[in-house]
């Protein structure tokens, strides 16, 4: 991530060092603010997990969930049901949060959000194909998954596994 260099009130330089930069000459602290992303876990028929490739960074080339950012004054689901049809073409309905993820802040990460919400969603129709960030796009057996970006997406995928184990499917 980035550090602003001057302040949006009165454009004096920011001072650095505490928890939140200060401007040197208004004094206005500057809060930066979390972005969240969302994302959504769709089984098919056959339990397995819906996955994009992903083409951008981070994780480019890699596996994941499909998800994305939440715009400013958008529901968190109706978010996770755009992004899913952006990257996917499948119009999901979403369900329950399957967990919310507190993401580290990493100097360099490109901008990546700080809280991840996955949701459960269902596939109620469209066609599958990859757009947007995802270059490719497929659903897998959670037990033979390809290579993963994130950790989320493990988690995910380990849920789903413990829950089918659980209904015998």
């Amino acid at each position: 991530m980035s550090l602003a260099t001057f302040c949006t009130s009165c454009a004096g330089r920011l001072v650095h060092g505490g928890r939140h930069p200060v401007c040197s000459h208004c004094g206005r602290t500057h809060h930066r603010d979390p972005k969240v992303g969302v994302g959504v876990v769709v089984l098919d028929q056959a339990g397995r997990l819906l996955l994009v490739r992903r083409g951008v960074r981070p994780g480019k080339g890699l596996w994941a969930l499909p998800a994305g950012f939440v715009d400013a004054g958008e529901d968190p689901r109706a978010a996770a049901a755009r992004e899913t049809r952006e990257e996917t073409g499948l119009l999901v309905e979403v369900g329950a949060v399957l967990d919310v993820y507190a993401l580290p802040s990493v100097r360099g990460s490109h901008g990546g959000a700080s809280f991840f919400l996955a949701f459960e969603a269902t596939s109620v129709g469209g066609t599958l194909t990859a757009g947007d960030d995802a270059v490719e796009v497929g659903f897998f057996d959670v037990d033979e998954l390809p290579e993963l970006a994130f950790p989320s997406t493990r988690d995910a995928a380990d849920r789903m596994r413990r829950r089918g184990a659980e209904t015998g499917q």
